[in-house]
């Protein structure tokens, strides 16, 4: 998602009502988002190509393979803080609903995960089919907003419910989306990501093979959804994420010093990262010669969980626990011994969770409950903890 927090996709469907979704680009505009309008094909038959781009001062496109060097359906759903379909004809709910991508706002529609409304306009028995009712009642259970039509005089000359809204109430609905999807707004979270690597001489370390993907995806979520984001991230190759207050660390001692720096100001922290647990005794300053690396002496590592909890007022931690098993009995025991809200616990025995864009597992709520993750994206996984801790927020 854009950094602003402001870039909106305006789909255009194929019907007559397109025209008014000019007076709504141009109400967006001035309200302060940018905008890049996502034509059907059809609609095109009633606004062209260069009114949206006359009215946007974008670049427009309909189809998958036009600019394919930008992967344009990827890149827009990147981008896309909203997404706003006005109008909706029954045919564009009905491919929305089936998970169709045969043009390239429903491939955008598909690979965006931001908030969606929905505004339908048709004639008033197409929007009482039952078809039409079944898949706007799909839209909606997939947490999507549709806009009942209202009900008014249409082209037919018909009257009924159908009718393209005004722009003031659609205005109005967007932005009781943006207000839901703000939830974090005046939150402080805090995200560790990243595998600690503890040296043992100038060129070798004790490390591990956690990329940070899940505490970056889960920095995005937050600063998407309002939240003033810092991210304590140990040995990433992934940038720097806009928006977000980035502080780069190696060991784990560099971990421990920063979290107990930023804990007392923020209201969530999120340890994904993987802290290494033990560290040599001793740290020499020359490389070891092969003939004499025989074995090395640990230490352990303070406990950052366990000693933050300690310390902790109003804080709600969510801990992560990567295991070659899964044991819920130990992963409830490690919820209460590091003083964590909330645990999510996966088994990566089968070497699919680090540096996988993918993960599976099973979150634990202190107080007794807990549900199964199926496999999903990382970026979902970080949403619906977010949603769990939001809950334990208040």
């Amino acid at each position: 998602m854009h950094a602003s927090g402001r870039e909106v996709i305006l789909g255009v469907g194929g019907g007559i009502a397109a025209y008014k979704s000019c007076d709504l680009l141009r109400r967006l505009l001035d309200k302060g988002f940018s905008v890049t309008v996502v034509p059907t094909p059809s609609s095109l038959n009633f606004v062209g190509k260069a009114t949206w781009e006359a009215l946007s001062g974008r670049n427009v496109t309909t189809e998958v393979f036009e600019s394919v060097n930008e992967v344009r359906h990827i890149s827009l759903a990147k981008q896309a803080d909203y997404i706003v379909i006005a109008p909706a004809t029954a045919d564009l709910l009905a491919r929305l609903a089936f998970g169709r991508a045969d043009d390239l706002l429903t491939n955008v529609f598909l690979a965006s995960d931001s908030p969606k409304l929905i505004v339908p306009a048709m004639h008033p028995q197409m929007w009482s089919n039952e078809a039409t009712v079944a898949n706007v009642e799909t839209l909606r259970a997939r947490g999507i907003t549709v806009l009942d039509p209202d009900v008014g005089a249409l082209t037919s000359g018909d009257v009924g419910q159908g009718r393209f809204p005004e722009t003031a109430r659609i205005i109005a609905e967007f932005e009781r989306v943006i207000s839901k999807g703000l939830d974090y707004s005046g939150k402080r979270v805090l995200v560790t990501a990243g595998g600690t690597r503890e040296p043992i001489d100038p060129v070798r370390y004790i490390g591990n093979s956690s990329s940070g993907k899940q505490g970056f995806a889960i920095a995005r979520n937050a600063l998407s959804r309002g939240a003033e984001v810092t991210l304590i991230s140990a040995n990433t190759s992934l940038p720097d994420i806009d928006g977000v207050r980035t502080i780069r660390v190696q060991t784990a001692a560099e971990m421990h010093a920063e979290v107990f720096r930023e804990f007392p100001q923020c209201d969530l922290l999120v340890m994904t990262a993987a802290v290494a647990d033990a560290k040599p005794l001793q740290v020499l300053d020359t490389k070891i010669k092969k003939s004499d690396l025989k074995s090395i002496e640990l230490t352990e590592n303070e406990d950052i969980l366990k000693s933050v909890a300690e310390i902790k007022n109003h804080q709600i931690i969510v801990a992560f626990a990567a295991e070659t098993s899964h044991d819920v009995a130990q992963a409830q025991e490690k919820m209460i011994s590091k003083g964590a809200d909330i645990l999510y616990l996966n088994d990566i025995s089968h070497g699919d969770i680090f540096n996988s864009e993918t993960t599976y597992g099973e979150i634990f709520i202190k107080g007794g409950s807990s549900h199964k993750v199926a496999k999903t994206t990382k970026d979902t996984l970080g949403e619906e903890l977010l949603n769990q801790a939001l809950v334990q927020l208040g």
